[in-house]
């Protein structure tokens, strides 16, 4: 993919990481107590480091979408979302607080970009 096929992809791809990083949270618990998929160590270290796929997808994706086109306020939530979600999972073992707060910059990382993609759609029209 080029870089500027990456940079008009940005919000789609931010989307789709956001919403896959809170389904692989919402069934891993599942998969953990009903399967033996993850009774492997190997597997289960896989799994579970999804998290920082995710981290990193989300990064790329803000870093392309803010890059052009967009006003102050949406970049500066894409980028706080950004780093409220990556401090949330990567301290989630910490304190339950920080998986619930890993969702809602999840979602907010959802919302921002469709604004995102609503805003630029709207700019562009002709």
């Amino acid at each position: 993919m080029k870089l500027g096929a990456l940079g008009s992809k940005a919000d789609y791809i931010g989307i789709s990481g956001s919403v896959l990083c809170i389904i692989h949270c919402l069934i891993t618990p599942i998969l953990l107590v009903s399967s033996s998929f993850l009774t492997n160590d190997t597997v289960r270290v896989g799994y579970l480091s999804l998290d920082y796929v995710f981290i990193g997808v989300n990064i790329v994706a803000v870093y392309f979408a803010t890059r052009h086109f967009t006003t102050p306020a949406i970049k500066a939530c894409l980028w706080f979302f950004l780093s409220v979600f990556a401090v949330a999972i990567v301290l989630e073992d910490v304190n339950e607080t920080f998986e619930y707060l890993g969702y809602a910059a999840s979602l907010g990382l959802v919302l921002t970009h469709l604004t995102n993609i609503r805003l630029h759609r709207l700019r562009h029209a002709h």
